[in-house]
């Protein structure tokens, strides 16, 4: 009997009920929680639990009956207000009305876009519906504006254009005025992405007649350009200065930072984001500087709410991103005196930055600074983890087909962030070492003697293989090494994995080490699939519904597609900051430049991702070889190309009953599944070859479009 009353009892909860979308997002920003926190404990996605809360999805048994306990809970801490009749409403088509507030102040006062300015007679805040596909609320009631604002002038008057079609007035008459007036009144900005984190400053975008009004120039002189800022002599810096406000040492350039030092908690930080000075790169972020105020605001809100704040380019954001989720301090328990301290954040890269392994340091580190003036260091003693640059000739069987179809990871580096242990600390040097490759680190070990042409295949099992065909999975040019050279953790372990032994001579590892990137590649990959789902393509589609899906799918809505280039570049971006190298400023080999002072400085984790990245691309080409005896014509960073019959993937990937092979490529749009890149014919290909008297060119870098560039003796 007690188990027909467990069984009733589950279908009792299984229909728990929930309050509306609202109600549950004013609960839970009631309580100071975050969107991550939440999906964290109760062990779904992030995007799920914003699907939760816009009413876009509903949450269903085991996570639903948790999810209502918790905003029961929390319902009996912060019961509504009395005069605030919470009323469930259909999840779909949910009306949003107009609300009509007193402003704190006429100067704050918010019209929406399309009433004229000259109508305003009263002081009141009105909030315009947010569009479809608007960028989730920020919930936090400091920032209930959003993050960003981008300021425009329009028939005289200055106006900022918020996310989710908000238009506030601005009052500020000068540019320290309108820091003042953001940090005051325009309830700018993002809660923290983490616990020990800090949330992240408003960030005002200038357009080319807001910088006219507040006299600053439309455009850099080349001499500004190159110094990346305006002379400190500038009128609008010095006044500035006099408003006793300051500048990063980047000065006052594309990305500025202006600020007074914080007094406890309390921070007074602005970013400004300047388009018309190239800020926002057109190879990242496309003609996005050159949209309408409303439109760029948008752009940046999806990305902000996604991703984070802009802080910089995408690869400063990406770079920002890590330590956003993994603060290097956080604040103590309290002492005996009830105080608390700031003390290292378990699972970060700490406050200070560490010394790399010499066969890890880029030519000119310090570390090198006694080898001769133009030494070239060889395998033996340079970590050389790059990413596949390789093609072959063509044979026989390649001419006997008639396409070249190549397909293309998303988000591969990510995906070779995901689950990475990577090292926290300072290397330790250990001489004749066993290889353990949960160990991070550098080890020097000869690879020569892995042959591809018989690689293990399971437990006990064997292939056999044409290995010439096949690109090395141990040098980015996929060349056979000749000797001991130095590798990550991941190329040692693959070289186990494909049935080897192996003697490392030496190694630098890290015995300090975890899992630090999982939560940058959470973020990320959710806001990939998130923006890919808005341009019409999801993550459960059958292998055909996803190509056509994505067929043109950046026309649909070319903004969005903006967002997607930039989340992809924040990925790469953000993984080559932590080799970032000299940037002038009068720098001379041997001697220290500026970003070796950052924490994140660390190379052996930009090499541990793409060594990863490449052994799993590599991994996957050999088990389709052996189910299916083909073998790419060329490799290039993430994307492979095969000789084949048909003109689609569809047409040479083994799939049965709709499952693709296990290991092998897979059609789907989640990180580390392939999409279909491009389809040339194999004439052209010759013919290309033939034009630039280079049999081994990479036609991985032209596949796309067909279009050859930029060819130089086969390179």
């Amino acid at each position: 009997m007690s188990e027909l009353f467990d069984a009733v009892d589950a279908l009792l909860a299984s229909r728990a009920t929930l309050p509306p979308p609202a109600e549950r997002k004013r609960l839970r920003a009631a309580h100071g929680l975050t969107i991550d926190e939440v999906a964290t404990a109760l062990k779904v996605r992030r995007a799920t639990m914003s699907g939760w809360e816009s009413g876009k999805t509903e949450p269903r048994p085991p996570e639903r009956d948790a999810y209502a306990r918790l905003l029961e809970k929390l319902a009996e801490l912060y019961p509504a207000p009395a005069d605030d009749t919470v009323v469930a409403a259909p999840v779909q088509d949910v009306a949003i009305p107009v609300e009509l507030t007193p402003a704190p102040t006429p100067a704050a006062e918010v019209r929406a876009p399309d009433a004229p300015v000259a109508a305003r007679t009263t002081s009141t805040t009105r909030k315009k519906a947010p569009p479809a596909n608007a960028p989730a609320d920020m919930t936090d009631p400091r920032f209930e504006n959003g993050p960003l604002a981008v300021v425009d002038v329009e028939d005289g008057q200055v106006l900022a254009y918020c996310t989710g079609g908000l238009v506030l007035d601005v009052p500020a008459k000068s540019v320290p005025a309108l820091i003042d007036w953001t940090l005051s009144e325009a309830k700018l900005g993002a809660p923290k992405l983490s616990g020990p984190g800090k949330p992240a400053d408003p960030l005002l975008v200038l357009t080319e007649a807001a910088l006219e009004r507040y006299g600053l120039p439309v455009s850099l002189t080349e001499e500004e350009r190159l110094a990346g800022r305006l002379p400190e002599g500038h009128k609008v810096v010095k006044q500035l200065v006099r408003a006793e406000w300051k500048l990063t040492k980047r000065g006052f350039g594309p990305w500025a930072r202006i600020y007074r030092p914080a007094k406890g908690s309390d921070r007074q930080c602005v970013q400004l984001c300047i388009p018309s000075w190239q800020a926002l790169d057109t190879r990242h972020w496309g003609e996005a500087g050159r949209l309408p105020s409303a439109e760029l605001a948008r752009v940046l809100g999806t990305y902000a709410s996604r991703v984070m704040t802009p802080r910089g380019s995408t690869a400063v954001t990406g770079l920002e991103l890590m330590t956003a989720l993994h603060p290097a301090t956080r604040a103590s328990e309290p002492d005996a005196d009830g105080k608390r301290h700031s003390e290292h954040n378990p699972g970060s890269l700490g406050a200070d930055p560490v010394d790399c392994a010499p066969c890890e340091a880029p030519d000119g580190h310090p570390l090198l600074a006694d080898l001769p003036r133009f030494h070239l260091r060889g395998p033996g003693e340079k970590l050389f983890e790059e990413a596949y640059d390789w093609a072959r000739p063509f044979t026989d069987a390649d001419y006997q087909r008639r396409h070249l179809v190549g397909l293309d990871v998303n988000m591969a580096f990510a995906a070779g962030a995901n689950g990475l242990v990577v090292g926290l600390g300072a290397p330790t040097r250990v001489n004749t070492p066993v290889f353990d490759p949960k160990l991070p680190g550098s080890w020097l070990v000869d690879l020569s003697h892995v042959d591809l042409s018989r690689v293990k295949a399971g437990k006990d099992k064997w292939v056999e293989l044409d290995g010439a065909l096949l690109p090395s999975p141990f040098t980015p040019k996929g060349d056979r090494p000749e000797g001991p050279a130095w590798y990550a953790t991941p190329t040692v372990a693959y070289a186990v994995e494909l049935g080897y032994d192996v003697a490392p001579i030496e190694a630098y590892v890290r015995h300090d080490n975890g899992r630090y990137l999982d939560g940058w590649y959470n973020r990320l990959r959710d806001a990939y699939l998130a923006t890919m789902a808005d341009l019409g393509v999801g993550a459960d589609l059958a292998p055909a519904d996803f190509l056509t899906a994505m067929d043109g799918y950046r026309s649909r809505d070319p903004e969005l597609a903006i967002v997607v280039s930039a989340i992809k570049a924040t990925v790469k971006g953000g993984l080559g900051k932590l080799r970032e190298r000299p940037r002038g400023e009068g720098w001379k080999p041997g001697q220290p430049w500026r970003a070796l002072s950052r924490p994140t400085w660390r190379p052996d984790i930009r090499a541990a991702v793409i060594s990863r990245t490449r052994i799993n691309l590599h991994r996957k080409i050999v088990k389709h070889a052996a189910f299916t005896g083909q073998y790419p014509v060329a490799v290039l960073s993430d994307c492979v190309v095969y000789a084949v019959d048909g003109e689609s993937p569809m047409n040479f990937l083994p799939y049965r009953e709709g499952k693709p092979l296990p290991g092998g490529f897979k059609l789907g749009i989640n990180p580390g599944l392939v999409k279909h890149e491009g389809t040339q014919s194999v004439l052209w290909g010759e013919g290309v070859r033939e034009q630039f008297d280079a049999p081994e060119l990479n036609l991985a870098r032209y596949i796309k479009d067909g279009t050859v560039t930029n060819v130089d003796n086969g390179e």
